[in-house]
């Protein structure tokens, strides 16, 4: 069966958290609203966008939360026009994702962004092909919900426990026990090390290196920490 390892994207494969910030602020100020700290922005990544609204702004209404979800949209979409969006990869990233191909693990993407966000992402870095499975909130109900994880593991041809769901916040890890797969955290997101654990995340790692050497311990049927 096939060995499945599905990535988070933001604060995971890249460092997102200055243009979501950025975005996040234009469209609350466009509204008439104070921006939210940036630590409570930071605290909503791997969100879908109307829960994510739902979350900043719980006393709005929908109708509220529907217009603040248009307005990111439409905010993102113009800082990249105007060339003001920053994804770089974390460090170490990209030769994990080739080191990892080698030894015979399939790649996929489960994320909060949308379909077009994530392929100008992956293409960007020149990494769009390596993904056998691309899942997105375009499709799909926000995180923790398993829907992402199953289409993605039904996409893959692999099983829940052969596959590892690889994130930074608690939602991935979350994620990860709702659908049966492994939660393996990673420690350079945007939740903490405890905070990924108490979700559920079996180990955290550190490093990209550090990831790499965790996967190629995997063996399917038993947990990550074993």
């Amino acid at each position: 069966m096939n060995r499945l390892a599905l990535f988070d994207c933001d604060g995971t494969l890249v460092d997102s958290q200055a243009s979501i910030v950025r975005a996040m602020n234009a469209c609350f100020e466009e509204h008439g609203l104070i921006p939210p700290d940036r630590s409570a922005t930071r605290r909503i990544v791997g969100l879908s966008l109307p829960e994510a609204m739902r979350v900043l702004v719980p006393e709005g209404e929908a109708g509220l939360h529907d217009a603040l979800t248009a307005s990111y949209k439409a905010a993102f979409f113009q800082h990249r026009e105007a060339g003001l969006v920053e994804e770089p990869l974390f460090d170490g990233i990209a030769e994990a994702l080739e080191a990892l191909e080698c030894a015979g693990w399939l790649l996929g993407v489960a994320t909060g962004k949308s379909d077009r966000g994530l392929r100008f992402c992956l293409e960007h870095h020149g990494l769009h092909a390596r993904f056998v499975t691309l899942q997105t909130a375009d499709r799909h109900p926000s995180k923790p919900h398993p829907a992402m994880l199953q289409a993605a593991i039904a996409e893959a041809g692999a099983t829940p426990e052969t596959t590892v769901m690889i994130g930074d916040t608690s939602f991935d890890m979350m994620m990860a026990v709702a659908g049966g797969a492994h939660a393996l955290g990673v420690g350079w997101g945007y939740h903490g090390p405890d905070e990924l654990r108490a979700a559920g995340a079996q180990n955290v790692v550190d490093s990209a290196p550090a990831l790499i050497e965790h996967l190629q311990t995997f063996q399917p049927g038993c947990r990550l920490d074993d």
